[in-house]
């Protein structure tokens, strides 16, 4: 028997938190800040907190740890309901563009293609149900909080959302190294809406969009190693289809 979702979670992090507790996108529990964190350093998330009426408490660093299972919470940990994902039927397909992320597995990656994501105006992220990891805080960590500025759909499988975007017009781009064209041949813009799809570094783009992307797209590389991290590869694709001015 499946387990209910959890009604709540911990964010950690400095710039998580703030982006949390500044977006209003979920519902924001208690903060706490660590209690010999140095005069002023942790100011803007005691503001950030006072402007969304969200209780705060001082408290020491072992309580941070234990609330959020690491480290690495900066002296910052903010109990927030869950992602808030966006429905399939909210409009998704009427967006200009799209960012699907097919088997990426590793939250580390994950969170380094959202952060890139909102740098380069790709606002709406598509998540596969099975095969892509969830907006974890994790996830957040890495983004540095811009998953908090993300609408994200995680409400089908690959296959489907490729169908709905051709449908609906969409030319549909994959970033594969084994790849038909270079990326650099293709034009950044078009009369049609994009979708980009990007793969995981253990299984690539599956082969069903491999299949029915317009175009297949390989970065060309000049060194030693053979392939890009997925991160890497996504924010060269991403800075490549950015619609300036």
């Amino acid at each position: 028997m499946k387990s209910p979702p959890p009604e709540f979670e911990y964010l950690y992090g400095m710039h998580p938190v703030l982006e949390a507790l500044r977006a209003g996108r979920r519902s924001c529990h208690e903060l706490f800040l660590d209690e010999n964190a140095a005069a002023g350093r942790l100011g803007p998330l005691e503001r950030a907190a006072a402007s969304a009426s969200v209780p705060l408490r001082k408290t020491h660093k072992q309580e941070l740890f234990n609330l959020c299972g690491t480290k690495q919470h900066q002296g910052a940990v903010l109990r927030a309901s869950p992602f808030p994902y966006d429905a399939l039927e909210d409009g998704v397909f009427e967006r200009p563009r799209l960012l699907l992320l097919d088997n990426i597995e590793d939250p580390r990656n994950a969170g380094a293609i959202l952060r890139s994501a909102d740098l380069f105006g790709f606002d709406t992220i598509l998540l596969p149900m099975r095969g892509v990891t969830e907006i974890y805080p994790s996830v957040v960590k890495t983004s540095a909080g811009a998953s908090e500025h993300l609408r994200v759909v995680r409400a089908a499988n690959s296959t489907r959302y490729v169908k709905r975007a051709k449908d609906c017009g969409y030319r549909v781009v994959a970033l594969d190294m084994a790849g038909g064209m270079d990326l650099s041949d293709i034009p950044p813009q078009s009369d049609r809406p994009l979708l980009l799809v990007i793969g995981g570094e253990d299984k690539r783009v599956g082969q069903f969009i491999l299949n029915e992307a317009d175009c297949v797209a390989k970065i060309p590389q000049q060194g030693h190693v053979n392939s890009l991290n997925a991160s890497v590869a996504a924010g060269i694709a991403l800075y490549h289809f950015q619609v300036l001015g």
